[in-house]
Formats: structure tokens, sequence, C-alpha cells
């Protein structure tokens, strides 16, 4: 908004306000934003959940002992306010006619709303199943069509619907309008990935910030000719200013971290992990790196590939690889304490995010 009301009022030339046309000063901008709108309104938020959940979310009876008797009584839903300050900051200093822009929030508000829905459910009948994980998918299908059919048509570029291995400089695969299949296979499977993360207070947006700095850098290396053809990645005009997007999504994130740290004061819920995993997932297709984000994201698919290995093994053998699936509740099973296993897992994600991006120099 504040990008084309600058260059509106007083033109590109301002000496000055010139300063708005660099998606880096934007960028921080944006961070800023979001990250004192849930400082400023985040407690405000909590009490407005308390008053109308009575009981908090729903805990896993089959989860450790110590869940239900330390998280009872938590409010959920607070992904809300995280997609709040996301839109807030992204269209505050984001540029409002790149379509891509618009697209990253569409993808983070639909999911959302999915995510909402089954919130809602689970309050309401104080169950922790919520609706059903059919139904759950093909909502998330038809969302992740709509915006990768959108992104598809404007997207019109050579190699726009090619898969680019990392590392190695030639190899890549073209999947023509098979690609559509492939675009929301990734952007559901992260939003599911980063769902099943979300087990314990901070675990998951530990991983969710490093991936969206490592993204933001990418993003910002992929609209800018110079680096790209420096780096050898493909350039996508306009890609940068996802960066202003994904910012943001930092910002909300470390904001809402503020209230999740242990004990958590809020859950972030369905709306804010699905949302926040298929915004991940969409800026990895835009971006061209969906596989460098398997690296990235890398916490990611170990839980979920914890989880098909625990239900394919029980159907086999009528036997468990792990204590509890996802894998952090493993570990939880065998004593660690909770902080310890966040932490741990933070420090795995920092690990591989830096490994993601060194796959950008390595070709």
């Amino acid at each position: 908004m504040f990008y084309s009301l600058v260059y509106k009022f007083f033109g590109i030339n301002s000496s000055f306000f010139n300063i708005f046309k660099y998606v880096t000063f934007r960028s921080i901008c944006s961070f800023i934003t979001s990250f004192l709108f849930i400082l400023i309104f985040g407690k405000k938020f909590i009490n407005l959940l308390k008053l109308h959940q009575k009981n908090g979310q729903p805990i896993r009876i089959d989860g450790p002992q110590s869940h239900l008797d330390a998280k009872k009584g938590t409010p959920t839903m607070g992904g809300a306010m995280v997609i709040l300050a996301v839109v807030l900051g992204s269209v505050l200093w984001g540029n409002l006619s790149n379509i891509n822009l618009w697209i990253s929030i569409a993808v983070l508000i639909g999911f959302g709303a999915i995510g909402a829905i089954d919130d809602f459910c689970k309050i309401k009948k104080y169950d922790y199943h919520g609706i059903s994980g059919k139904k759950k998918i093909i909502l998330q299908s038809i969302v992740a069509f709509c915006c990768c059919y959108i992104s598809m048509k404007i997207h019109d570029f050579p190699d726009a619907t090619t898969i680019f291995f990392p590392i190695f400089k030639n190899c890549k695969i073209e999947l023509g309008p098979f690609f559509l299949i492939w675009a929301i296979l990734v952007v559901v499977g992260s939003s599911n990935a980063v769902n099943l993360t979300d087990g314990l207070d901070g675990l998951a947006m530990g991983p969710v910030i490093m991936s969206s700095i490592c993204f933001a850098v990418i993003s910002y290396l992929v609209g800018n000719k110079i680096f790209a053809d420096y780096l050898q990645i493909l350039y996508i005009p306009g890609m940068s200013e996802d960066c202003v997007f994904l910012s943001s999504l930092v910002g909300a994130s470390l904001g809402f971290m503020w209230f999740n740290a242990p004990p958590a004061k809020i859950f972030m819920g369905d709306t804010g992990s699905i949302a926040i995993g298929s915004s991940l997932g969409y800026v990895a297709l835009s971006t061209k790196h969906e596989l460098v984000f398997s690296i990235i994201g890398g916490v990611f698919v170990i839980e979920v590939i914890s989880v098909i290995m625990q239900v394919l093994w029980y159907k086999l053998t009528r036997k468990r690889i792990f204590l509890m699936a996802p894998i952090h509740h493993h570990f939880e099973k065998k004593g660690w304490a909770e902080p310890t296993v966040v932490f741990r897992f933070w420090i795995i994600s920092i690990v591989l995010g830096i490994i993601g991006l060194a796959t950008l120099k390595i070709r």
C-alpha cells in the first residue's frame, strides 16, 4: 500500500521516498509491523479466545500424560492473529500490483479458513479429531488447485512447469500440464507436514522461522537478475516481492512465540499450522525451489516420514517402530523434557537451513 501511494503522489525519482522501491527496506518494515502488531494486540486476542473457549483446546488422550496435566485449558486458534499480522505487513509494505504476492496471501487465508473450521469443530465437540482427514484433504486440494492454477497462468516464462534439482546444474524435469498435480501435492503436503510438527510449545515455529528466512533470501535472489545469473538459478521477474510476505511471516511468528513460549498462553491450532505450511509450500513452488524446501524444511519431512513409517509398519506387523508418532512424541516418551525436544529440533532446523542455502552456490 505504502509502495503504491508513494509512487502515485511522489514519483519514482523522489530523493527521500526512493527508499520505498527497495524490497529489502520494505521487508524490514513488514517484519517490524507484523511483530509489533502481535506484541500489542496479542494479550487482548488471547483473552478474547479464553472468553469463548471455556475448556481450551482438546488434548490427545493417548498423548504424553504431561500434556493432559499442563496444557489443559489453553485456548487455540492463535494462528488467526498470525494470519492477520502477515496480511497486514504484506499489504502495507508490499507492491500491490504484484499478483504473486496476492496469491501467497490467498493461500495463507484459504488454508487458514480450513484450519479454523477444523479448530472450531474440535472446540464445539470438545474432541481433538475435528473434521475428518478426508474432508480436510479435499478442501485443501480445492484451495491449492485454484491458487496454483492461477499461478501457472500468470507465470508465463520458460521452465514455469519444470522441477529443478538442487546442486546439479542442468538437471530438471519438465512436467507440462502435470505440474499442477505436483503443485497441489507440494502445497497440501507442506501444509499437513507443518500441522504434524505443531505438537509441542514452539516446536513448529522454529523451523517455520528458519524456512521463512531461507526462502526470503531465495525469493530475493530469484527475483534479482544479477544474482540469479551469477548463481545459475532461474530468474523470475517480480518474485523478490515474496520477500516482503515472508519477512512479515517471520515477524508474526516471533511475535507469536512471545506468547507460545513454554508454558504456552495460546496454541496456534490448525488455523495457523495449516495456513503457514501451505504458504511455505507455495513460495517454494513459485521460486522453483520445492526440492530445496525438502532440505530446508527437513524437520517437517522427518515428522511426516515418522508417521508414515509408524502406520505402515503397524499395519504389516501389528508392532510400532516409535513409542509414539509423530517422532517428537517418541522422544518425550523416552524421557526427554519438552524444551529439550524443541531446542534440539530447532538446532536441526538451523543446520538444514544452512545446508539448503548452500545448494544455491553448489552447481
